[in-house]
C-alpha cells in the first residue's frame, strides 16, 4: 500500500550508468516489488550533511517517483536539499561508485558523500 503520491517529474535524475547499476544491484539482491531506491540526506559527515542512497521500503512522509522503471523514495523534506541533483555511477581506475552532482551544495568534501548548503 502506497503512503505517498507518485508524481511525473522526480526532483533528481539518474544517469544511464546509474540506472544500469541500480537495476543490476536490485536484481542481484532479489528485492521484492515493494522495495525501491531511497535517496535522501542525513546530518553528519565532514561538511555537515551526508547523502543517503540504498534500497528500502516506502515510509510515512515519503514521496514516490518513477525513473525509467526504478521506484525512488524520498522524504518530502529532503527535496529542498536534493532538487536538481544528478546521481551518476562511475567505473574508473581511480574510483568506482555512485557520484552525487548537487547544484544546491555550497561546499563538498573530498569523499564526495558529504556537503553543506
Amino acid at each position: 500500500m502506497s503512503t505517498g503520491s507518485t508524481t511525473a517529474v522526480a526532483p533528481i535524475s539518474l544517469t544511464d550508468g546509474a540506472k544500469k547499476e541500480v537495476k543490476k544491484l536490485m536484481s542481484q539482491q532479489e528485492l521484492g516489488p515493494d522495495f525501491g531506491l531511497r535517496i535522501g540526506v542525513e546530518g553528519g559527515g565532514c561538511s555537515g550533511m551526508n547523502y543517503v542512497l540504498g534500497f528500502d521500503q516506502q515510509k510515512d512522509g515519503d514521496t514516490e517517483y518513477d525513473i525509467d522503471g526504478i521506484r525512488i523514495f524520498m522524504h518530502k523534506a529532503h527535496g529542498l536539499y536534493l532538487a536538481g541533483m544528478e546521481v551518476d555511477f562511475q567505473q574508473g581506475l581511480n574510483a568506482r561508485g555512485f557520484v552525487f552532482n548537487n547544484p544546491n551544495a555550497a561546499s563538498t568534501c573530498g569523499c564526495g558523500t558529504s556537503f553543506s548548503v
